[in-house]
């Protein structure tokens, strides 16, 4: 993912609420948001290339999301970042543990944020500056930078999602806010490495490039009574759109829902 947003019970009757953009290359092959043939109990993405994953949650709301820290040209690294997701809404570890242990090995991945969490808690790690941060009830946003750096596109979203939910808004228009593409004013523009275009094309909530951009805008909310409802919207080049998968939890594990 490049931007998250984690509501922790963000409105009545939500546990959690997520909205996240996947960003990233078009030639880079994925499969859409759907149960894993080797867990049914999760439901997520799947990147092709590597075999990780960039958002999963599973039937009992386990969930984590992961973005890449934009620090200027990729450095190789011998574990995807993928697999921290899978890896976790796969396991049984407590939060604050498995993110401990994961302390011990960060530098056999390339530089990441990673936000997870299950009944017991939920948590943020900062790959820049290694720490583990709780994340109480209300809005949080993480995107490529440092979480201490509130980026245009984190201040946008969180405060656009805020209005919504006081104007008791349905999730249609939540997951609609991760199409905006307005742009943020040069001087307000994070310095990560790259030449001035180039950040200028990845300010938006929404990136709509030809080769590199969103790829995906995902809504999942896990409420307080165990229900369970995940939305996806696949998009193409330019942003055109390429498809939706919208899943449900019932007793007898994943279906699709209702197009709402």
């Amino acid at each position: 993912m490049c931007l998250i947003l984690v509501g922790v019970r963000a409105r009545p009757g939500s546990r959690i609420l997520l909205l996240a953009n996947r960003d990233e290359f078009h030639a880079r092959a994925a499969d859409a948001m759907a149960p894993w043939s080797e867990d049914a109990r999760v439901l997520g993405g799947r990147d092709l290339v590597a075999g990780g994953s960039w958002l999963a949650v599973r039937s009992d709301g386990r969930f984590a999301a992961v973005t890449n820290l934009r620090n200027g040209l990729p450095k190789p690294a011998p574990r995807s970042r993928g697999e921290l997701v899978s890896g976790f809404v796969r396991g049984d570890e407590a939060p604050q543990a498995w993110l401990d242990a994961l302390l011990r090995r960060v530098d056999h991945y390339a530089p990441f944020n990673l936000v997870l969490g299950d009944a017991s808690g939920l948590y943020a790690f900062d790959g820049g500056e290694r720490s583990i941060r709780p994340l109480e009830p209300g809005l949080h946003t993480i995107s490529n930078g440092p979480l201490d750096e509130d980026w245009p596109k984190r201040r946008r979203l969180r405060e656009s999602v805020a209005l919504e939910l006081a104007s008791g808004a349905d999730d249609a228009a939540l997951l609609a806010l991760l199409r905006d593409p307005q742009h943020a004013p040069d001087d307000e523009l994070p310095d990560t490495g790259f030449d001035l275009e180039r950040e200028r094309l990845l300010s938006p909530i929404f990136v709509a490039g030809t080769e590199y951009g969103t790829r995906a805008s995902s809504f999942v909310e896990v409420r307080e009574d165990g229900a369970l409802r995940a939305v996806e919207q696949r998009f193409g080049p330019a942003g055109v759109p390429q498809g939706r998968s919208v899943w449900m939890l019932h007793s007898r594990g994943w279906e699709y829902g209702p197009e709402a």
